[in-house]
């Protein structure tokens, strides 16, 4: 073998050696880079605006961007925070202004229904009724749908009192009750858990008020408490129309409404409202029913 040959060999391995040791220094370079990147990418996903050196380096590139990129971020929550609390603002004092004079409309027109007034004056006076019945019904369905519009409930939860949770709800829906002459049995309990009041009472108002609303007049709506280990459970227990089994797992999607109830007034928000609330608060809703005997949903809410 000639000496030009085997120079040519070594020249050649010592070129394979270089190229691959190079490789080998570029894909742990680009490894690194791209470790750095996917770093600063998580710090950013967290929100953090991170320091950078301002070079000619891929990274700071990213990183300037990657800052930019929060701020901006930032700024859409900071201003969409601010529409969220006027609107709000805004829902609250409109219902405010709306329910005083339609509560005082109702008073009035209960009022005349009660006087003794000729046959077209009562009838009138019945229709207004009824007209201002039908504007407090969807006053309080717009209300439960701003709830979730804009994201307005807000939770507290503290460990309270579930008779006072029990007792103020069926106070809330008393007058219903009456108007169909159902009895609303409560059974007393001195247990104790953890919830918001003020929206856990809005979740039993909304089952209370579809047991009497799907229940015929005269029958009866149970709620009760029964403790758990770690839950403690209020069962609302009715002798209505009840569910088939096949749309159990639907009612509480929003705006879903069984045909079998397509006569009632609603917007099929209460269930979904209902679900949304315990939800924030950990607990959880199951129901049990069956058609032409009655429905039971049971609320489960922590006890620790």
């Amino acid at each position: 073998m000639s000496g030009s040959l085997v120079f040519a060999i070594v020249l050649a391995c010592a070129a394979l050696a270089g190229a691959a040791g190079f490789a080998f220094w570029y894909q742990r370079r680009i490894r690194r880079q791209m470790d750095t990147v996917l770093e600063r990418l998580d710090r950013a996903i967290g929100g953090t605006i991170q320091e950078n050196t301002y070079d000619e380096s891929i990274e700071s590139a990213v990183t300037q961007r990657l800052n930019q990129l929060v701020e901006m971020s930032r700024l859409n929550c900071d201003q969409a925070d601010k529409e969220r609390n006027l609107v709000k603002a805004l829902i609250s004092d409109i219902s405010h202004q709306v329910r005083t004079p339609l509560t005082n409309i109702m008073l009035y027109a209960g009022l005349l229904e009660e006087q003794e007034l000729s046959e077209n004056a009562g009838e009138m006076a019945s229709r207004i009724h009824r007209q201002a019945d039908k504007l407090d019904f969807f006053m309080k369905e717009l209300m439960r749908s701003s709830y979730l519009e804009t994201d307005m409930i807000t939770v507290h939860v503290e460990k309270s009192s579930v008779d006072e949770l029990i007792a103020r709800a069926c106070q809330a829906v008393e007058m219903q009750a009456l108007k169909k002459e159902i009895v609303i049995e409560a059974a007393p309990s001195s247990e104790q858990a953890f919830f918001d009041m003020k929206w856990t009472v809005e979740a039993l108002v909304n089952l209370l008020d579809n047991a009497v609303k799907y229940s015929p007049v005269g029958s009866v709506v149970r709620i009760c408490a029964i403790p758990y280990e770690s839950f403690l459970c209020i069962r609302v227990k009715d002798e209505g129309i009840g569910i088939r089994e096949e749309e159990q797992g639907m009612i509480f999607r929003r705006f879903y409404r069984s045909p079998s109830v397509s006569g009632e007034k609603g917007l099929g928000i209460g269930l979904y409202l209902v679900r949304e609330i315990i939800k924030k608060q950990a607990g959880y809703v199951k129901v049990k029913a069956e058609p032409g005997v009655g429905a039971e949903f049971f609320v489960y809410l922590r006890r620790d």
